[in-house]
């Protein structure tokens, strides 16, 4: 008798759709319950903590004090939807001639993000924001851009990371 050892296959989740994505983050954000009970501000920066996930996804809830936002950045491979769920979130996405393009999402709209895709968010409201964000496949990598003098916009830092943004 013969045998024959095969290693164990694992696959990995399947990444998501932006489309999946933003339905996923609007499916939780109509469920408050789930949520709101874990918002918490801190005036040192943007607060953040995990929530339940199918495999093959980050999602996160973030709150945002006014004033408070990111760099411009890129999400890597990955790809991105968030939804409002208070307040309302400023999105700056660069433009022709070293323009900054912004969109304002109130409660309820969602917004999605294409691996590669650079953009900058703000609360430039007066009051606090929340929001929920998801990343398919789950965040690893992400770099921040900065534009040269010419208006050019170069890599300033790639940094590999498991969380919405990161300090290095």
């Amino acid at each position: 008798m013969t045998s024959t050892l095969t290693a164990p296959t694992t696959t990995a989740a399947p990444s998501r759709s932006t489309a999946e994505l933003a339905e996923l983050t609007q499916s939780l954000a109509a469920q408050p319950e789930l949520w709101r009970p874990l918002v918490q501000f801190q005036e040192s920066g943007r607060w953040w903590t995990r929530l339940d996930a199918p495999a093959g996804v980050d999602v996160w809830l973030l709150t945002w004090l006014p004033t408070q936002g990111t760099e411009l950045h890129d999400h890597g491979a990955s790809s991105a939807a968030f939804t409002i769920v208070a307040g309302t979130i400023t999105e700056f996405r660069p433009g022709p001639d070293a323009t900054s393009v912004p969109q304002t999402f109130a409660t309820g709209l969602t917004q999605t993000v294409e691996p590669g895709d650079l953009h900058d968010v703000l609360n430039a409201g007066i009051e606090p924001a929340v929001s929920i964000h998801a990343y398919s496949p789950p965040l690893t990598r992400m770099t921040y851009w900065a534009r040269t003098l010419d208006g050019q916009l170069v890599p300033a830092r790639t940094v590999d990371t498991d969380e919405p943004e990161s300090n290095q």
